[in-house]
């Protein structure tokens, strides 16, 4: 079971495999695993304590910043990722980032936005310029009500810790240059990422 693992020089946290979206371009349809890591796939999900353990064994001292981003939406745990976040904050002073699709509040509606304190940011998945593409590509359990609440939570998450937008890079060029709108009209930068084939890297 690994629960980190490490991609040019930041350690990955993997504390679950559950997502609220499917998204169509999602990097755990193309392989078993990424960066040092054979596989990501979790039997079960790890205990705070195991999770908490397996942080201690880790050698930070090549570590630029952590990351929770596994094969799986880190806030569908978002107790157990508070907690963790606030372990190695206990432990350690390097830059800590949230991967989140922005659902949190559809998962857990009563996540206390203030705890994003702990993060020094959030990067959230855009990847669509509407709700209809939106919908198409990211296929959300929680239906079209989703892609308002990914833009209202980056909004809120504003008020307690850094945040960018992030898209695929084969939405296509018109609707990525859509998606640089929206994230300006919201004061928020948008980072296009390489859409990644089976074992390749990503970050």
């Amino acid at each position: 079971m690994i629960i980190f693992y490490t991609l040019y020089g930041k350690l990955y946290v993997n504390i679950t495999n559950a997502c609220s979206c499917a998204c169509i371009f999602c990097i755990r349809k193309g392989g078993e695993g990424v960066g040092s890591a054979n596989s990501l796939w979790l039997l079960r999900e790890p205990s705070l304590d195991e999770i908490k353990a397996a942080f201690d064994a880790q050698n930070l001292d090549a570590i630029s910043e952590i990351v929770f981003c596994g094969y799986g939406e880190p806030m569908e745990r978002a107790s157990a990722v508070i907690k963790t976040c606030e372990y190695i904050r206990s432990k350690c002073s390097l830059p800590i980032r949230l991967n989140t699709n922005g659902l949190v509040r559809l998962i857990e509606p009563d996540f206390d936005m203030s705890n994003l304190r702990l993060f020094d940011s959030v990067s959230i998945s855009l990847n669509a310029d509407d709700k209809e593409e939106y919908l198409r590509v990211t296929k959300p359990r929680f239906g079209e009500k989703a892609y308002y609440e990914m833009l209202d939570f980056a909004q809120d998450a504003k008020e307690f810790t850094d945040v960018g937008f992030t898209v695929v890079d084969i939405i296509g060029g018109e609707r990525i240059e859509n998606c640089q709108k929206i994230a300006q009209s919201m004061g928020i930068p948008l980072r296009v990422r390489h859409f990644v084939k089976n074992n390749e890297s990503y970050s």
